[in-house]
């Protein structure tokens, strides 16, 4: 197999790196250091977001029609490479793109793309995904989020958890059991609910990092107009497993930069001393970097079945669990062993002017919720062994 690129997607490259390195955000002031919160870098990331768009960066492959480029797929990988050499955001509306804005082009009627597609790409509205339940984590089939319709009307009760960025999102993609008389697989729904509605309450969830990134949500008597329903009536289950296999290709594709990890690592063992010369002289050391080369290079050849896959205009499907269980250990393995080579420095916050570069401490808490986030990494085993092994069910 030919693992090169054709000449013009390299022409390509090309031109998303000059257009990157000469449009990238600018680095923050002293002031901005000083008063960082994320209120702050929310602010940068959403004029980040809107250059993106205004250019025709945001939502690449996403049609024309919808406020996107038409671009090929390959293209847009090329793209995310290029962010993730440079450290760069996607923008502020993440799950709007990789999720809920897939899921409405393939599941949506007429009427909702031309309604929400252009405001996604454009985040002039921010989405959340409604899935996990304080007893539905892993299991998202178990959820109890009722929604029953009354007339043109669902009336949603419940309270979803670990929501990403609810308290600053418009819409939220809603998973809710709408027969629970039928096996919990077959009596789901996907809603369309705006977060502005009476009845929802939004209360953040502060993490070991300071930030509140993550939120619970309670809906009390909730009315959700019915031609927001995503997909067929009860047939949310094949709603909520599409949407999370193009979260998981965008995670194994983007989380937590590996090749840029790798990159860091590098130079910090070859300019952080240890006894008397660089660490990068030490045997363990260069050993350990050389088996993180291995397996970063091994996850990237191993993602080109996923990506062979999209070419052919296929969904992504469970092998993108591969990638998104490689990505997250890799990252947290690799996250941890920087903290060995910066030492106490590690554990300085950014705001301290003896912060390293990278803003370290935040990363090693950060990368602790890697293997929960898009699906535990016992789920992407069980996914794994079940859908590509064909192993049979314990």
């Amino acid at each position: 197999m030919d693992f090169n690129y054709s000449p013009e997607q390299e022409v390509y490259r090309q031109e998303v790196r000059t257009w990157l390195e000469a449009n990238q955000p600018p680095p923050l002031t002293p002031e901005e250091k000083e008063r960082i919160d994320e209120d702050l870098l929310w602010e940068r990331n959403k004029r980040w977001h809107k250059k993106l768009y205004e250019h025709g960066w945001a939502g690449l492959n996403w049609p024309k029609e919808y406020g996107g480029r038409g671009a090929t797929f390959i293209e847009q990988v090329i793209f995310q490479q290029e962010l993730g050499r440079l450290g760069l955001p996607m923008g502020i509306n993440v799950l709007g793109i990789i999720m809920t804005g897939p899921a409405l082009m393939q599941w949506g009627t007429d009427e909702q793309k031309q309604r929400y597609l252009k405001p996604i790409i454009m985040a002039d509205e921010i989405w959340c995904e409604g899935m996990s339940e304080p007893g539905a984590g892993s299991d998202l089939a178990s959820i109890q989020t009722r929604a029953e319709l009354h007339g043109d009307e669902f009336i949603v009760n419940g309270q979803k958890v670990w929501t990403t960025h609810a308290h600053r999102s418009d819409f939220c993609q809603l998973f809710v059991r709408t027969d629970p008389d039928v096996p919990k697989h077959k009596g789901m729904s996907a809603l369309l609910v705006d977060m502005h509605s009476p009845g929802v309450v939004v209360k953040p969830l502060k993490q070991i990092t300071g930030d509140s990134e993550f939120n619970e949500i309670f809906f009390e008597d909730v009315r959700v107009p019915k031609e927001n329903l995503l997909g067929p009536l009860n047939a949310g289950w094949q709603v909520l497993v599409n949407t999370l296999m193009h979260e998981r290709f965008g995670i194994s594709e983007t989380i937590g930069g590996t090749e840029v990890i790798l990159a860091q690592l590098v130079e910090m063992a070859q300019t952080i001393p240890l006894g008397g010369h660089s660490a990068a002289a030490d045997d363990e050391i260069r050993q350990q970097i050389a088996q993180f080369a291995i397996e970063v290079t091994a996850k990237k050849y191993n993602g080109l079945r996923a990506l062979s896959k999209r070419l052919k205009g296929q969904q992504p499907g469970a092998e993108s669990s591969i990638g998104k269980l490689i990505s997250t250990d890799l990252s947290q393995r690799m996250t941890k062993f920087a903290t060995r080579l910066l030492g106490g420095y590690a554990m300085i916050e950014r705001k301290s002017p003896f912060a390293p570069e990278g803003d370290w401490m935040r990363r090693i808490l950060n990368v602790e919720m890697l293997t929960i986030a898009g699906g535990t990494s016992a789920v992407q085993k069980n996914m794994i062994g079940e859908r590509i092994l064909q192993l049979p069910k314990g």
